[in-house]
């Protein structure tokens, strides 16, 4: 679990890029707002969220085949099946 990175992420950072390529410019994890998002917008009020792979549990993600390893797979499926279902 410590491999697994909460900031500056892949994701993150194609997402950051294109914002900014657009002229959007934006505040990096502001701890003052609820859940301390990825990216915020101050000029728009809008918060984003990026959740990489290692949440979602894709079928070859080297991050869920760790957690099996750890015996957390189980609890993942379950949080899996709850945001399919």
């Amino acid at each position: 679990m410590q491999s697994i990175r909460s900031k500056n992420t892949k994701p993150e950072l194609l997402v950051r890029k294109f914002l900014f390529a657009q002229g959007f410019r934006y505040r990096l994890n502001v701890k003052q707002l609820p859940g301390s998002p990825d990216i915020v917008l101050k000029k728009y009020r809008t918060a984003i969220f990026i959740n990489g792979c290692f949440w979602h549990g894709h079928q070859d993600c080297k991050y869920f085949v760790l957690l099996a390893l750890a015996g957390l797979e189980k609890t993942l499926c379950q949080i899996y099946l709850m945001d399919r279902g």
